[in-house]
């Protein structure tokens, strides 16, 4: 039996920190399979975990994947810890978290907890090395180019209707290879654009639009969103960029949208 309704909703695409209209960095992540919802939290960025409410209980999410450990991916995780571990209905059961390596310690120490005992009784920590299966959803993780470690993914599920559907997530990226593997074909391509084609850009650490179509176009990409662009810039630009090497179906990511996968 397959999956209904393999959806991902938009709780905040604001790059590198909250804008006015977004937090940062978080996508949840549903299908309903074996009569129920399942719920996973991709990243959990600044301000992220109040929008998640709108959408999601979030004492009902199933798994919270970091893509990486850079606070506009993950400092919200603090505040869920909090939620978790002090709701009124009593103790909360673990879940699972998987990122890059040492994110228990790294949360720890952002919440200010002793290392030896962290946030290990409200998440069940995991290190992206294989893929793994979390409900319907398979997830394979793929190491791309940023500063530390991070991650992009591919989250698939085999639906009911229409086979098996892919979205890919470039996670925070410069150009590499990887992203041509994480993209391949996907059903919907969630990429960032976090730089201006023209300017300046540091090597390694982001995509411009123009690039993020590049990898949408040679992956073959059925539908693009682009993801993770600063307040400080213009998103149309980026949009513009991208529509010039890649002519498919491509948007701006927008708080609050629901994309059918």
């Amino acid at each position: 039996m397959g999956t209904t309704s393999f959806r991902m909703t938009v709780v905040g695409c604001s790059g590198s920190y909250p804008g006015p209209d977004s937090p940062a960095s978080c996508y949840l992540v549903q299908a309903e399979h074996a009569g129920r919802t399942w719920s996973l939290v991709v990243d959990l960025g600044n301000g992220a975990l109040g929008a998640l409410q709108r959408y999601v209980d979030p004492l009902e999410v199933d798994a919270v994947l970091l893509s990486h450990l850079h606070a506009d991916h993950c400092v919200d995780m603090t505040s869920y810890y909090v939620l978790r571990k002090y709701h009124p209905h009593g103790t909360q059961p673990q879940i699972p978290v998987w990122g890059p390596s040492n994110t228990d310690v790294r949360l720890a120490h952002a919440y200010d907890l002793p290392i030896n005992t962290g946030m290990r009784e409200e998440f069940e920590f995991h290190v992206f090395d294989a893929p793994f299966v979390v409900g319907p959803f398979e997830i394979e993780p793929y190491s791309v180019d940023h500063p530390v470690e991070a991650y992009g993914m591919r989250i698939s599920a085999d639906t009911d209707e229409h086979g098996r559907r892919t979205l890919a997530y470039s996670g925070d990226t410069g150009v590499t290879p990887a992203l041509l593997d994480i993209a391949h074909e996907a059903d919907l391509f969630l990429c960032e654009a976090s730089f201006r084609d023209g300017d300046d850009n540091p090597p390694s650490l982001h995509l411009t639009g123009a690039e993020c179509g590049e990898a949408a176009a040679k992956s073959r990409v059925k539908r693009l969103v682009i993801t993770h662009i600063p307040p400080w810039h213009d998103a149309q630009r980026m949009l513009t960029e991208s529509l010039g090497t890649f002519d498919g179906p491509t948007e701006l990511a927008v708080q609050g949208a629901v994309y059918a996968i």
